[in-house]
């Protein structure tokens, strides 16, 4: 089980650097951070961008793996953003997994004023989105025409550190979008699907397991061969609520074959309330035992 950590883009840099150093120091697997233009209820606080973030991340880190969770078609173009991601990679020398998914129906999807897209063809796009994104990464020229985005002779050159490109993480709730995972993903991420209460959240992150597990089989993908991530502050609790409920989260999510969970950097007040030493905690007592 390998755990990694958020740490939300929220704070001038001065104050974030010492955040991303000790997430390696203490031993987590991999850290990351949101793609938003704005996120819930921070939507009218401070906010920094993902790929400057992870950028400047890359550069006072030297072995945690970092990346997206998740970056978003609301506002990201594939062609721009595989320059982004090359030079991102580059920089990291190539220790950036790239968590993608649909783009959500929040902020995001409003500011830039274009017209709602229902379920449907934010599932259209994303496919779209994660086809075009994979083919330039891959491929030296890319041409593509589809509904929501095309790309003219787009060229790929120098290409990723990690060939034949970085790891894909998809997330994935839905049939559709499981689908992708299997064919593009070297990982799935999830976030469960709803749950008033801790077990029945875990329930159907068991459903949605299984279900994964199938579609793997009906797309003639070896599920064993595709990492699983839990996003696990999803949850009714704060998975750093105390020592002892990661402890039992960790050996949940285990249970059910993920391979991967990822927690949140406390903060001083909602989403993701508590205490800095509660990580200190488990970066001595839990992550050694891992």
């Amino acid at each position: 089980m390998r755990v990694g950590i958020v740490i939300l883009p929220e704070h001038r840099w001065w104050a974030a650097e010492p955040l991303w150093r000790m997430a390696e120091e203490y031993g987590f697997a991999h850290a990351w951070t949101y793609d938003h233009l704005g996120w819930r209820s921070l939507v009218d606080k401070a906010w920094y961008d993902a790929v400057p973030t992870l950028t400047a991340a890359a550069t006072v880190t030297s072995t945690i793996r970092l990346g997206t969770l998740v970056a978003s078609p609301n506002f990201r173009h594939p062609v721009h953003f595989a320059r982004e991601l090359t030079a991102l990679d580059d920089i990291a020398d190539g220790r950036i997994t790239l968590g993608i998914g649909a783009g959500g129906t929040g902020f995001d999807a409003s500011v830039l004023g274009q017209p709602e897209l229902t379920a449907a063809e934010r599932s259209d796009r994303f496919a779209e989105f994660v086809e075009l994104l994979d083919h330039v990464l891959r491929f030296d020229v890319t041409d593509y025409d589809g509904t929501y985005y095309s790309a003219v002779q787009a060229r790929r050159a120098p290409g990723c550190v990690q060939l034949p490109r970085m790891p894909f993480v998809m997330a994935a709730n839905g049939t559709r979008s499981m689908e992708l995972a299997a064919q593009y993903g070297q990982g799935w991420v999830t976030t469960g699907r709803g749950g008033d209460d801790v077990e029945s959240w875990w329930r159907a992150v068991a459903e949605l397991s299984l279900r994964f597990t199938d579609v793997c089989h009906q797309q003639g993908r070896d599920p064993q061969k595709v990492d699983r991530y839990l996003q696990v502050d999803a949850a009714p609790t704060f998975s750093l609520s105390s020592v002892e409920h990661f402890r039992d989260v960790v050996g949940r999510a285990d249970e059910l074959g993920f391979t991967d969970v990822i927690t949140h950097w406390p903060r001083p007040d909602s989403p993701y309330q508590g205490s800095e030493s509660t990580v200190e905690e488990i970066a001595s007592e839990v992550l050694p035992e891992l």
